[in-house]
């Protein structure tokens, strides 16, 4: 117990400790004019005394390294000293989830083909699966489900907040549902991911100084879909996979979502656009603390019946409540496709809100020639950071 609280408060305390430093090397080299560090110019500054409102500000895109980093420190720490031996199973995991961290680097910093990222990630999925619990032909099946989790976690990165919140509450679950089952590796290391994503929420509170990019993203998807397996691959197949998708129903919600808005609209399922979750939530007119909290809301909600069906405490038909709510989201998605996205290079019209007089002073977004008012860049024409 004692050391599980000092690895927490270690965790916690390095990531926010190094995702200020990396924030700080990644401002310096982007404005020197290093590639790849900050994210495209899509996220509005607050409005203050020399920012007006709607400008847009550039993000640096390197605090998935403070994550993964102090993950993996602190949670090999307890295993080199013996005060929490992860075991083998948990330390393939983990070996597994810093390549998928470097893998995720690599796109934030380089233009890596999609391929490329997506065969990264499933080499590592195909190691992190216990076969001998689960068989070949179950093993395969739970590696995809793995890299399908894994690419829809990057979606939550697409909002300030959205991705530390949802982390924190899904590794906290995970945490009790591990040690219920008596895996006290794995539950110390889903503690200390726990603590990591904390940390490093303190900096990505909107307005978010820093974003976790591919690289924090997808590690901490991969660790989360991996120890689900992990957890629930000796247990009964109905409380197991019950359980399973309500720890992470948001993110199936938001694969759901999509998928069905894009078949929907005609668009091709693997092409980005800004149609996910949070997205929708933004253009329905919620704030970016507002997204947060709803997105939080949810996760925990899951979270607590996936919980609750390993413990014993609801049965597996509990799911189905989970399903449902699933369902829905993904018949909104058919109802309401989402706008299109723009293609590269074209630039979108926007509509005259207001036209300010002669020498009038200006009042909120910036200007564009003639007059117009350009909507925020975060609500309209889809003018959002997309996966």
């Amino acid at each position: 117990m004692l050391y599980g609280i000092a690895a927490a408060t270690a965790a916690l305390l390095l990531t926010a400790a190094l995702t200020a430093l990396l924030r700080s090397l990644a401002l310096r080299l982007g404005a020197a004019g290093g590639p790849g560090l900050l994210s495209a110019p899509t996220r509005p500054r607050p409005p203050g005394p020399s920012v007006p409102s709607g400008r847009e500000r550039r993000v640096p895109l390197l605090g998935g390294i403070a994550v993964a980093g102090a993950t993996a420190l602190v949670g090999c720490a307890g295993d080199w000293t013996g005060a929490a031996p992860l075991g083998p199973e948990t330390g393939r995991l983990l070996v597994a989830a810093l390549v998928v961290a470097l893998a995720g680097l690599a796109a934030d910093l380089l233009p890596v083909p999609p391929v490329l990222r997506l065969t990264a990630v499933a080499g590592a999925a195909v190691l992190a699966v216990p076969y001998d619990a689960l068989g070949v032909p179950g093993g395969v099946l739970a590696a995809g489900w793995i890299v399908l989790v894994t690419h829809a976690f990057r979606s939550l990165d697409q909002s300030d907040g959205v991705l530390g919140t949802v982390g924190v509450v899904t590794a906290f679950a995970l945490s009790g549902c591990a040690a219920a089952e008596v895996m006290d590796g794995l539950a110390a290391l889903l503690s200390v991911l726990a603590a990591a994503l904390t940390g490093f929420l303190m900096h990505a509170w909107p307005p978010a100084r820093i974003a976790a990019g591919r690289c924090g993203s997808q590690f901490a998807g991969f660790v989360l879909a991996s120890a689900v397996v992990l957890v629930h691959a000796e247990r009964p197949a109905g409380p197991g996979f019950g359980a399973a998708f309500a720890l992470t129903a948001v993110v199936s919600a938001d694969a759901v979502l999509v998928l069905v808005s894009r078949r929907r609209a005609g668009r091709p399922v693997l092409r980005s656009a800004p149609d996910h979750l949070v997205h929708r939530l933004r253009r329905a007119g919620l704030t970016r603390q507002g997204v947060m909290v709803v997105m939080g809301l949810a996760a925990f909600a899951g979270a607590l019946v996936g919980l609750s069906i390993d413990l014993g405490w609801l049965g597996a038909r509990a799911a189905l409540w989970v399903a449902g709510a699933v369902l829905l989201v993904g018949a909104a998605g058919a109802l309401r496709p989402g706008p299109r996205p723009r293609r590269p290079g074209v630039r979108p019209r926007s509509r005259p809100h207001a036209i300010p007089a002669p020498g009038g002073p200006a009042t909120g977004a910036a200007h564009r020639p003639g007059g117009l008012l350009r909507p925020p860049a975060d609500v309209a024409n889809g003018a959002v950071k997309v996966p």
